[in-house]
């Protein structure tokens, strides 16, 4: 089964669209020790005006070097909530990842975003 999701980051209208490995055991795999990295590297250089534009950008690379292989047509980028998604993870300008399941409500309006979903896991983001 090819479990789809959407990646979104705070402070940030793009929203990744990934077809396929999107179960949180996969997705945080990838997703944990990649923010760690990201996280430290922002720390280290003091920069931070622009890290939702960076964070997704990098993300969108990472995903596609990992999941994509050499179909990259199960990546995309838009500003619309796919209704199929069965995941969503946020990640907020205090670092924390949160991972949400669409309900109902979602499926019927998909614009609704995240308040048309339940969240499933409290706090899945890295130790700092």
């Amino acid at each position: 089964m090819s479990e789809s999701y959407h990646l979104i980051v705070e402070g940030n209208p793009a929203i990744v669209y990934a077809s396929r490995r999107g179960t949180p055991d996969k997705v945080l795999a990838i997703l944990t020790p990649f923010l760690e990295t990201f996280w430290q590297e922002r720390d280290a250089s003091g920069e931070a005006s622009d890290t939702p534009e960076c964070l997704v950008a990098q993300m969108v690379v990472r995903f596609g070097f990992e999941f994509c292989e050499d179909d990259f047509s199960n990546l995309k980028v838009g500003v619309d909530y796919h209704p199929d998604v069965d995941y969503l993870y946020t990640i907020a300008a205090d670092r924390r990842v949160r991972i949400w399941v669409p309900e109902a409500a979602y499926r019927q309006n998909p614009a609704l975003g995240i308040a048309g979903c339940r969240e499933v896991v409290a706090d899945a983001s890295p130790s700092r």
